[in-house]
């Protein structure tokens, strides 16, 4: 039998050879994405604490279409909002295995739009 999905599994071990590197703190916390084929979604975790900080996605608001690089932008400029509003101002930003173009792009250019930095 062929084993399906075998580009999603690629994109896990990525996912994993990265995170051996990345890890979220208290002082800069990982914001880490996921994108599906309808909703890209972002969160801004606490490793060390195992916690949740800042969560959006394009299911939030009034999004025309929702997988769209438009989309991921808006996604990133209201992580970068609901973050600034608790403090967090410095991020280390996880690719979750992804390419650096397209919509993963415009998600990180939206939130250092609005004052992320990473």
């Amino acid at each position: 039998m062929v084993k399906q999905f075998v580009r999603n599994d690629a994109r896990k071990k990525r996912h994993q050879r990265v995170r051996s590197k990345i890890h979220g703190t208290n002082e800069r916390p990982r914001l880490c994405i996921f994108r599906s084929n309808k909703n890209i979604y972002a969160q801004i975790i606490d490793d060390v604490a195992g916690n949740t900080l800042v969560s959006a996605s394009s299911l939030e608001g009034n999004l025309e279409n929702t997988s769209n690089k438009a989309a991921a932008r808006a996604v990133g400029e209201l992580i970068a909002d609901k973050a600034l509003e608790k403090g967090i101002t410095k991020v280390v930003f996880d690719r979750a295995g992804y390419l650096y173009h397209g919509r993963v792009k415009e998600l990180a250019e939206g939130a250092r739009d609005k004052g992320l930095e990473f």
